[in-house]
């Protein structure tokens, strides 16, 4: 079967297409899965380019959207042809998370091979069925981005009617969080530094949008347009360069959930609004199996669809990579396998 293996070192240029053996038949308590699809997210860059080590000729791709080709023994919740897909914490069932957890040494793409590649053997429980009616590759964009959107927003929320969220950008996850604020009730503030990407986000039920990069004072004007009330939820992924301004949109007693760093790690928080409006400040990542079964019930529910940008091959996966890197995707960017 074909594959792709991150060189040594580590780098875009380093990523090899290469033949494997054919995993063979489930054990008991696993499925052997066909995969068709795949997304990008951050964190499959950061390991691809070398910048989070892992360990060497490891296959990447934390997403996976598949069909089930052969059940081992035990298993009882899927069936030979169910489509799935695969869960970003394999062993993260339900309830609280871990030290385990949070060291990553069992995600796949990163401390376990990932999803960069034709068949998989692995438990049963490290996959959830998709949602019906959704391609492969669309069904992968739940794993990551979606899971991380919902659990923001519904889990930790958690999310009222009538509420007001701001959203960062045009990437997978703040779309969903666009859509899944929409569908929930909720009137939404979105940023983009493109003219032309806020018009797609007005089409997308945005009620207020903002150029962060006309108005470096975005925060203060969120805060305007909702009466200098607040917004309720804030969906956090800049990180140092775009806290501030968060914490100046955010109402007393809002929630700020924090998910990404794309401007770096570095930078002091602005602490004393964090505090002076006793903001709830989190931080997480992604959510457990039982949250993404939770989810997709929602997905169906709702009607919600992602937002794909477009889909390489995997032999153009580097060049996948390539086009996020760039910053120019509205949506997932999808991997067809």
């Amino acid at each position: 079967m074909k594959a792709i293996r991150i060189g040594t070192p580590a780098g875009l240029e380093q990523l090899q297409l290469v033949e494997m053996e054919d995993p063979g038949a489930p054990g008991p308590g696993e499925i052997r899965v066909r995969v068709h699809g795949s997304s990008l997210n951050r964190h499959d860059f950061l390991v691809c380019a070398g910048k989070m080590p892992t360990a060497d000729g490891r296959i990447p791709l934390s997403d996976a959207g598949g069909v089930v080709e052969a059940v081992g023994e035990g298993v009882t919740e899927f069936a030979v042809g169910d489509r799935v897909i695969s869960t970003f914490f394999p062993r993260w069932i339900d309830g609280e998370t871990s030290d385990r957890i949070a060291a990553f040494s069992e995600v796949p793409g990163d401390g376990i091979d990932g999803y960069a590649r034709e068949v998989v053997v692995r438990p049963a429980t490290a996959f959830t069925r998709a949602p019906r009616g959704w391609d492969h590759v669309e069904a992968a964009t739940v794993t990551t981005a979606g899971l991380t959107a919902w659990r923001a927003l519904v889990v930790d929320g958690p999310l009222k009617a009538g509420e007001v969220v701001l959203v960062q950008g045009t990437g997978g996850f703040s779309l969903y969080g666009l859509q899944l604020a929409k569908a929930m009730g909720a009137t939404v503030i979105a940023t983009s530094s493109s003219d032309e990407k806020l018009e797609r986000l007005r089409a997308l039920g945005a009620d207020h949008t903002i150029n962060y990069k006309t108005h470096e004072d975005w925060g203060r004007r969120a805060l305007d347009w909702t009466g200098g009330r607040g917004v309720d939820h804030v969906l956090e992924v800049g990180g140092p360069r775009t806290l501030d301004q968060s914490a100046i949109a955010c109402r007393a007693g809002g929630h700020i959930a924090f998910v990404g760093a794309l401007s770096g790690f570095s930078a002091p928080a602005p602490l004393p609004l964090i505090l002076a409006r006793q903001i709830r400040f989190q931080g997480l990542m992604v959510g457990s199996r039982a949250h993404q079964l939770d989810f997709v019930r929602a997905l169906e529910a709702t009607g919600i669809k992602p937002v794909m940008d477009r889909t390489f091959p995997l032999d153009q996966l580097a060049e996948a990579f390539r086009h996020e890197r760039a910053g120019l995707h509205f949506g997932k960017i999808g991997i067809a396998i």
